[in-house]
């Protein structure tokens, strides 16, 4: 019958096919990220996104390793993950009022470590003269002349989507696209679906 109660037996049938199920997607994507290891490094990658750009499926996260209070420390943290094929580095503009970015820029401004990572970091501006003041701030701080990928912070407010686009926000990443500073453009935010479907859109 339609409105019928599920039985108590028929419960644990259903969590033990979820579980079966939930195993084998799991099995199924390591299987595909061990596919994918490149032998020289170790380390699992895959293709970010749309893009053709193979990251390693670990990131470096720039809130914690600008937290590390011996920045020496912090430095010999980074080469070691690049040495054993961690390759994805993020930070934002605004963590640690800089210091994430300053501590990963003196990191990949030794031995040639630039080269060997796609860095992102984050742009918290909306409008056109913010982002960009944003973008030469973070350029200065991580010490390159470009960003592999320049994201729009924290899309999380309905007016967000609005905002990047009418004052001027996507703009200057355009421009800073074309001028080769940016090489990749994107937005984190994950307060409601509505607000990232509209950004895509």
């Amino acid at each position: 019958m339609p409105n019928e109660t599920p039985s108590s037996e028929a419960t644990p049938r259903r969590t033990f096919f979820r579980t079966l199920l939930g195993s084998a997607a799991a099995a199924a994507l390591a299987q595909q990220a061990i596919a994918q290891t490149d032998s020289s490094s170790g380390l699992p990658t895959r293709r970010l996104g749309r893009t053709n750009e193979q990251v390693s499926i670990l990131a470096l996260g720039g809130w914690h390793i600008g937290s590390v209070e011996n920045k020496d420390e912090a430095v010999r943290i980074m080469h070691a993950a690049i040495d054993e094929g961690l390759t994805f580095f993020d930070s934002a503009w605004d963590y640690q009022m800089g210091g994430s970015e300053e501590i990963i820029g003196r990191a990949l401004a030794l031995e040639g470590k630039r080269d060997k990572v796609f860095l992102m970091t984050k742009n918290c501006e909306r409008d056109y003269a913010g982002s960009m003041r944003c973008l030469d701030d973070s350029l200065r701080r991580l010490k390159t002349d470009r960003i592999d990928l320049w994201q729009f912070h924290e899309m999380v407010y309905d007016n967000d989507p609005d905002w990047v686009f009418e004052k001027g926000g996507l703009k200057a990443a355009l421009e800073a696209q074309k001028a080769g500073k940016v090489r990749h453009i994107g937005f984190t935010g994950h307060k409601d679906p509505r607000i990232h479907l509209k950004m895509l859109n």
